[in-house]
């Protein structure tokens, strides 16, 4: 390791940053994916009983996504 030269260190810095933008955004995305399995069936189930809550039901899928959004936020803020 004491061998490294600069470029060397530089490369592996931005690999590394590469990487945690690639965790932040792939373990959102999969956060939200679990999270849009519950919420999106009973949403589907709510709104074939009762056709009147559809909005509610349409509103509580969507709060999950933002998750993603967060995770691209910080993916980007690792890069840039």
């Amino acid at each position: 390791m004491a061998d490294m030269t600069l470029e060397m260190v530089q490369a592996s810095q931005a690999g590394m940053k590469a990487l945690g933008a690639a965790i932040a955004v792939g373990a959102t995305g999969i956060a939200t994916g679990i999270a849009e399995m519950s919420i999106g069936s009973a949403a589907v189930g709510a709104t074939a009983e009762n056709k009147d809550i559809f909005g509610l039901a349409l509103l509580f899928v969507v709060i999950p996504e933002t998750i993603v959004i967060f995770g691209l936020v910080v993916a980007l803020l690792l890069l840039f």
